[in-house]
Order: C-alpha cells, then structure tokens, then sequence
C-alpha cells in the first residue's frame, strides 16, 4: 500500500501542477478573477495535501497501525470534495457546489490530526 500512497501522491502533485497551467494560461482569458482565484485555491490545496500524500506513503513505511492509512483516505477524498468542487464552481458558476467544500476541508484536518498521532504515537 505504501507504493500506492506514494502514486497517488506523486500523480495528484502532477495534475495539481496541470491545473494551476491551465488555470494560468488556458483559462485566464476565459474565467472572471473571481473564479480564477477559485481556481487556484483548488489547484494549491491539492498540491498540499498531494505532498501530504506522499508524507503518507513515508509514515505508512515507518509505523503500524491505520492511523497513516485513514490520513491518506482523508486526503485522497479531501481533494476530491474540497478541490474538485471549487474546480467545478470555478468553471460553472454554480454556487450550490460551494457547500461541499467544507467537507473536503474537513477531510483535510482531519488527515492531518491522524497523522500528527500516528508521528506521536510511533516516536513514542
């Protein structure tokens, strides 16, 4: 699982990198600044916590337990709420998608609050 992790990882900072291009240069001109700053928002998060991702991989390798493996899902499915909505809405317009946002940033704390005790737990 840890070379999953780390795939998935390494493949999200990729698209992430893709995304924000685009955002750049194929939607700039396409895209109110509103929904361009969106845009970027979406494209940053999911460099983060691609990156936290492969911070997964690595704890997944170093300490037993699930904690690592529920910090990936957490990750994995914030991108996809948080990121994936506001890509969504940067391109559309529609604000109902807004409100999944929230959940995905959920996601992302707490994945971080997992991993923070999986480090806590395996340095003890």
């Amino acid at each position: 699982m840890i070379g999953n992790w780390f795939a998935w990882g390494a493949l999200l900072a990729g698209l992430s990198v893709g995304a924000g291009a685009f955002g750049a240069h194929g939607l700039a001109q396409k895209l109110d600044a509103d929904a361009l700053a969106v845009w970027k928002t979406a494209a940053e998060y999911q460099m983060y916590h691609a990156l936290g991702l492969l911070a997964v991989a690595w704890a997944a390798n170093q300490w037993d337990g699930g904690l690592p493996r529920a910090a990936g899902w957490c990750f994995l499915l914030g991108i996809l709420f948080f990121s994936g909505s506001l890509y969504a809405l940067a391109l559309t317009g529609i604000k109902i998608l807004g409100a999944i946002t929230p959940l995905g940033g959920g996601l992302f704390l707490v994945g971080w609050v997992l991993l923070a005790v999986a480090a806590f737990k395996g340095a003890s």
